[in-house]
């Protein structure tokens, strides 16, 4: 069975502003280009996985209902896009209050879990977010790394992308461009090739 490829995207600070511990649905904001860039993806058949830590639960910034609501409320603004989240997986822990745990990014359980229920070959995948963190599992599964610049982008971190290795791109729909556009040169064997054509 061919399994398919990904996009696992960080949400704070790669598809929404980052506000520091959102808790109301009213702050969402898409940044610009994100709900185009996750309609191209769901176009091509790519699966789209957001992995997010969400430290803000184990702190007491915000209660797992107000993290529920937040979600309903990008989704709803992705509609408006014609664009969709397939599958959400969230860490709520933080070190400092909780201990140690394997799903906090760059941790691999939350990437494991989404390749095992959505049959995803990580190899042919990119993973994308504002921080070392989201991209650095790159280096256990394959695939391209894109470090999304942002306000919330510490500037040492950008300077450590080229290690990683990850491109630093100024949006997520720029990085979506540079990974679609290595699909069509079948960079990656068995993935959805139908012809794209950058904007």
């Amino acid at each position: 069975m061919t399994r398919r490829s990904a996009a696992f995207l960080d949400r704070d600070g790669t598809i929404i502003d980052d506000v520091n511990y959102i808790a109301r649905p009213e702050d969402v904001r898409l940044r610009d280009g994100a709900g185009e860039a996750i309609a191209l993806l769901n176009d091509r058949g790519i699966a789209v996985v957001v992995v997010t830590n969400q430290s803000g639960l184990a702190q007491g910034h915000f209660s797992i209902a107000d993290y529920h609501q937040v979600r309903e409320r990008l989704d709803a603004e992705l509609a408006t896009h014609n664009a969709k989240i397939d599958a959400t997986y969230f860490c709520p822990h933080h070190p400092d209050f909780t201990g140690p745990c394997d799903c906090r990014k760059p941790g691999r359980l939350l990437f494991d879990q989404a390749i095992a229920d959505l049959e995803i070959d990580p190899s042919a995948s990119m993973f994308a977010g504002d921080r070392i963190r989201d991209v650095l599992p790159v280096h256990t599964f394959g695939g391209r790394a894109y470090l999304v610049r942002a306000a919330s982008t510490p500037p040492d971190e950008l300077e450590q992308a080229a290690a990683v290795p990850a491109e630093v791109v100024d949006s997520l729909l720029d990085a979506v461009h540079r990974y679609l556009r290595l699909v069509e040169r079948d960079i990656f064997p068995g993935s959805a090739r139908r012809p794209y054509h950058q904007p």
